[in-house]
């Protein structure tokens, strides 16, 4: 018998609970049963990208959208010139960010691939999956995304296509599942769901940003969102 089994038989010994339930608890396991959907996270995928935008820019998020991953380089370099940022970001050795054409701003942009340093003041990664029924980034860690590089820095910049957004938090464990199984079951280390920029209201219930991480989170969203 495993050391998991035994555990598990001496938490249903515990309960009291007979072979029956055993089975279920077992079912329920290796099953992942899906828990309740609201509404508000239902809907085709027009209608999930644009609740995102919607809850995302609720809490502080800011957007610039494009249609293809080609104009993401410019969007960037825009984007800190706006917010009169150094020229100068941290980004997640991320295959899905070598499909945009970075040498196009080699000149006016200095990367650095790899974690975050005291140093940096910007990171720039892709994510899993944008959950509409909150406005909620999924986050995986792994080398190909250092977990440093959504929290140290002062600014998150990520870039996400609208194909990854998802209606409900179920819809996106469901594809982290399958990205495991498809991995031969290696979940990541920690999984990440970030909404808004950083926030806090212990000090006399005024609200702070940046108290625990970036004090700003910008999305380039790509793709046109339809269905």
């Amino acid at each position: 018998m495993s050391a998991r089994n035994d555990i598990l038989g001496a938490i249903r010994a515990g309960l009291g609970e007979n072979n029956r339930n055993g089975v279920e608890i077992e079912d329920r396991i290796t099953k992942h049963v899906r828990n309740t959907i609201p509404v508000r996270a239902t809907g085709s995928m027009s209608d999930c990208v644009e609740r995102f935008v919607s809850m995302a820019s609720s809490v502080d998020t800011t957007f610039t959208r494009v249609i293809a991953m080609a104009h993401v380089p410019a969007a960037l370099c825009d984007y800190l010139a706006r917010e009169k940022l150094p020229a100068k970001v941290v980004m997640a050795p991320d295959e899905d960010l070598d499909r945009a054409p970075w040498q196009e701003v080699a000149l006016q942009l200095e990367i650095r691939r790899g974690v975050s340093q005291d140093k940096d003041r910007v990171s720039v990664t892709s994510a899993a999956a944008g959950v509409a029924e909150t406005g909620t980034l999924v986050m995986l860690s792994g080398p190909d995304h250092p977990s440093t590089l959504n929290f140290l820095p002062e600014i998150h910049v990520v870039v996400l296509s609208t194909k990854r957004i998802v209606g409900a938090y179920e819809d996106a464990w469901d594809q982290i599942r399958a990205r495991a199984t498809a991995d031969n079951d290696l979940l990541p280390r920690t999984v990440n769901h970030i909404t808004g920029p950083s926030r806090s209201g212990d000090i006399e219930q005024t609200i702070l940003l940046g108290a625990h991480g970036p004090r700003q989170l910008h999305v380039i969203l790509v793709g046109d969102g339809g269905a």
